[in-house]
């Protein structure tokens, strides 16, 4: 399958379980790979034969700035849902959101998940 990639969305936003993290912003990071057949778009050079990559990313700020999650794993289901609800050509989404500076008592670079959507 085709796929358009977004690599490295960077918000700051207040999500976690913690008090403090529903108060402090902290830095997420959010990378995309949309699933999707471009053969069309390729060929026609038409934006509407493909995903704009544009409002998927304001559809991303959306999520991020929106609600206080507590989980980053309700974050990306909710992330992909919107895209999948919003772009009838995404077959499939596969989302990861990274935590680079979650409150952990150890050393890390981050923590992440990352999940995989279909269209039904």
């Amino acid at each position: 399958m085709d796929k358009i990639i977004a690599k490295g969305l960077t918000f700051w936003a207040c999500h976690g379980v913690g008090r403090e993290e529903k108060i402090h912003p902290q830095k997420f990071i959010v990378d995309l790979e949309m699933g999707l057949d471009l053969s069309r778009a390729g060929n026609s050079d038409q934006l509407d034969h493909t995903v704009n990559y544009d409002q998927a990313c304001q559809l991303v700020e959306h999520i991020m700035s929106g609600k206080v999650y507590n989980l980053i794993e309700s974050l990306a289901e909710d992330i992909a849902r919107l895209l999948l609800d919003n772009f009838i050509l995404l077959q499939e989404v596969e989302v990861t959101v990274y935590k680079p500076e979650a409150p952990v008592a150890a050393e890390f670079e981050y923590f992440a998940v990352k999940i995989k959507r279909f269209r039904k």
